[in-house]
C-alpha cells in the first residue's frame, strides 16, 4: 500500500487530488498496465474507498465522489491523507440474469451491449434487478433487446424513466 498527502481540489465540479508519479508508477507495477485507468482501494484520512485513478488534462487524478468526502470528514482544500493500492477485484458489471438468458438467442444484441459503457452495463441490470414482477422483468428486457438492436431507437432512455412496480 502506497501512502501520500495532497491537497483536495476541484477540477471543474469535481473534488480531487492529483496522484505522485512515485505511487503511480507502484500502481501501474501492480495492475500490469501501460495505459488506461487503474482500479485503486485505499482509506482517505482513514475511511476506506474503491474508485479508480485515471489521466485527465495531463494527470493522474483520484477522483473524490461526495460519499469519500463526506466519510473523511475533508472539504475542499483540506489536505487529504490517502493510502492506496491496485484493486485486482472485477470492476465488470454483472448481467441481469434475465437479460442474459436473452443474449442467448440475441447475439446482435448481446454484442451491441458489450459496447456500452460498464456504467451504462450497470445501469441497465440493476433497473431490471429492481423490478419485482415478472413480467415486468420480460416486458423491459424486450424494450433492451429493440434498444441494442436499433429496432426501437428511444426504448432504453424510455425504460430508464419508467416508473418501477
Amino acid at each position: 500500500m502506497q501512502s501520500f498527502s495532497a491537497p483536495i481540489f476541484k477540477l471543474g465540479i469535481n473534488p480531487c487530488v492529483d496522484v505522485p508519479e512515485a505511487v503511480l508508477k507502484s500502481l501501474r507495477q501492480q495492475s500490469g498496465k501501460a495505459t488506461g485507468h487503474i482500479p485503486v482501494r485505499g482509506a482517505l484520512n482513514g475511511k476506506e474507498f474503491i474508485q479508480t485513478v485515471v489521466k485527465y488534462k495531463g494527470e493522474w487524478r483520484l477522483y473524490i465522489n461526495g460519499q469519500m468526502l463526506k466519510a473523511s470528514g475533508l472539504e475542499v482544500g483540506d489536505e487529504a491523507k490517502v493510502n492506496i493500492e491496485f484493486d485486482p477485484i472485477s470492476r465488470k458489471p454483472l448481467v441481469n440474469p434475465s437479460l442474459a438468458a436473452a443474449f442467448q438467442t440475441n447475439k446482435a444484441a448481446r454484442d451491441a451491449f458489450a459496447l456500452l459503457s460498464p456504467s451504462r452495463q450497470h445501469e441497465v441490470s440493476r433497473y431490471l434487478g429492481s423490478l419485482q414482477k415478472e413480467d415486468s422483468v420480460n416486458r423491459n428486457v424486450e424494450r433492451v433487446l429493440k434498444h441494442l438492436t436499433g429496432e426501437q431507437t428511444d426504448a432504453l432512455h424510455a425504460l430508464m424513466r419508467t416508473k418501477r412496480d
